[in-house]
């Protein structure tokens, strides 16, 4: 159990990540998710990875979904002024990324979730619905439907860069 678990953890705290937007929230959810692994074990018949998966997603949707914490540590952070021009090309870079956070955080949790398993872990629409026991299409159309609402949340930043 402990090798499993050891295992799946990077996996688990950059879904966590992705879920909830702030490093600290990940880090409860996925010591919450890690205790009731221990505590309640994995079923035999069930995928280790799909489990631990299922019971981070439902953590978060228990825990955090009903107090809407989402990213604090990006609210607070003070923005240094650019000095060069690669601080200032990073100072973008960083300005993006927190819009593309923020858009994430206005996706409803499942296309949130779907859009985290896909971009941020790499897996497969077959996995994806295998993991979350909905079928592919749906996978396809609700990731579909998560990037048009992020490119529609970021548009305006696309469009400034190309004039």
């Amino acid at each position: 159990m402990q090798k499993t678990i050891q295992t799946l953890l990077p996996m688990l705290r950059r879904f966590a990540y992705s879920l909830t937007g702030s490093k600290a929230d990940a880090d409860d959810v996925v010591q919450i998710t890690i205790e009731k692994l221990l505590v309640k074990g994995i079923p035999a018949d069930v995928e280790p990875a799909k489990w631990a998966f299922k019971i981070c997603r439902n953590v978060w949707i228990d825990e955090y979904r009903s107090r809407k914490v989402r990213q604090d540590a990006v609210q607070n952070e003070l923005i240094p002024e650019p000095v060069s021009d690669d601080q200032h090309s990073a100072f973008e870079n960083k300005q993006l990324l927190e819009k593309v956070n923020s858009a994430l955080g206005e996706l409803p949790d499942e296309q949130r979730a779907i859009v985290s398993l896909v971009a941020v872990q790499g897996m497969a629409y077959k996995e994806v619905a295998h993991l979350l026991d909905i079928p592919i299409g749906s996978v396809m159309s609700k990731l579909s439907r998560a990037r048009s609402a992020l490119y529609s949340l970021i548009k305006p930043d696309f469009s400034k860069e190309q004039v």
